[in-house]
């Protein structure tokens, strides 16, 4: 039972650790010449090939009519995440570094919840201590976010990290590192990704099936990144060439891990837990990015950016404590939909449809109480 109710919190962890090693990846791929719209493009088409199969054969069944409003819902979720917000995510790594990227990232909670409030997607009452502090914890995001970027304070040294090292790569390419463009170029990103996990949450609502709507978007992700880059790109053939080496790697594991499977595994888990929930534990990526960053591309703490990643990482807690508090009974939601293994009896009823070849056939599941005792 335990087990079944930490199942959301476990699964949205498991993501953290995905998008931290995204990060590093990324990272080291455009220090050596990749161009950030081209791996944008990349992600998104490994990512369609990779998910387009499963969710074609799985939900064959079950997969309602695409409607014009649907559609255009999928054509605007391919524009906010996969094409603005990933070209202007790893165009601000560009400038700065992975695990400064990693930190701005922590304000998309703050994003999320404040769309999410405007849409009605998040219960607030501002007489009500939870609330307040979800509002709280929204502003004292912002603020750790602004501390980290105007804020650099002392270097702390590290006893792996060469100071001789830091951007040499970026600065071999002619990239000159940039925090203030890059912070706002990464801040306009989380924009798009929070109005990205808030209109999912409103689609799955009239479209019902995260595997195929995953599908879809990674398909016009694909489509309209790839027009971007062509656009930015043009008369640079080169930047489209691709070996084995850290170029396909970072494709490969943004399209699988970042996208085909995060895409469709917080569909499932915004279904219950709503967008604020699986935006939460975003610092948990800055810590793991924070500690591989120094290790494996030399990057430098400074402890401005140290400061500001602590507050972060408050004011994101104090939306989650809030939250938690405002709708308690919202934790055990999951089991709802991934249910006990109880003994079930499934009847089916069938009648002729006089119209059709088909049979149209309705389900009545009935579950029996455990009574051995064992959850």
């Amino acid at each position: 039972m335990a087990l079944k109710t930490w199942k959301p919190f476990l699964t949205v962890i498991s993501l953290q650790f995905g998008y931290a090693g995204l990060s590093i990846i990324a990272k080291f791929a455009l220090n050596r010449g990749m161009s950030p719209h081209v791996l944008a493009s990349y992600r998104h088409i490994v990512a369609t090939i990779f998910i387009a199969p499963f969710a074609f054969f799985l939900d064959r069944k079950v997969r309602p009519k695409m409607t014009l409003p649907i559609f255009f819902k999928i054509v605007l979720l391919g524009l906010l995440e996969p094409t603005i917000d990933q070209n202007l995510y790893y165009t601000g790594m560009k400038y700065t570094s992975a695990t400064f990227t990693a930190a701005m990232t922590n304000v998309l909670p703050a994003f999320a919840f404040i769309m999410a409030w405007i849409f009605r997607l998040e219960k607030v009452n501002i007489r009500k201590i939870p609330s307040q502090a979800k509002i709280l914890g929204t502003v004292v995001t912002v603020g750790g976010a602004m501390l980290m970027t105007l804020v650099k304070g002392p270097l702390i040294p590290l006893p792996w990290a060469n100071p001789n090292d830091i951007h040499q790569d970026s600065s071999n390419l002619g990239v000159k590192p940039d925090l203030t463009k890059g912070a706002i170029l990464i801040a306009i990103g989380c924009t798009c990704w929070a109005g990205f996990v808030n209109l999912q949450a409103i689609t799955l609502k009239s479209y019902p099936v995260e595997l195929s709507l995953t599908a879809y978007i990674c398909l016009m992700g694909s489509i309209e990144s790839t027009i971007v880059a062509l656009f930015i790109e043009r008369g640079n053939p080169s930047a489209w060439s691709i070996h084995l080496d850290s170029k396909l790697l970072a494709a490969v594991y943004a399209g699988v891990i970042c996208s085909g499977i995060a895409y469709y595994v917080q569909g499932v888990i915004m279904k219950t837990r709503g967008p604020v929930f699986v935006t939460a534990f975003n610092p948990l990526s800055m810590v793991i990015v924070a500690i591989l960053g120094s290790i494996i591309l030399a990057e430098l703490m400074f402890l401005g950016r140290i400061l500001g990643a602590v507050v972060i990482v408050l004011g994101l807690y104090l939306v989650l404590w809030g939250k938690s508090k405002d709708e308690p009974s919202s934790f055990s939601d999951m089991d709802k939909e991934l249910p006990l293994s109880t003994p079930q009896h499934v009847t089916f009823s069938s009648k002729a449809n006089e119209e059709m070849d088909t049979k149209d056939a309705s389900v009545v599941v009935i579950s029996e109480p455990n009574t051995n005792g064992v959850n």
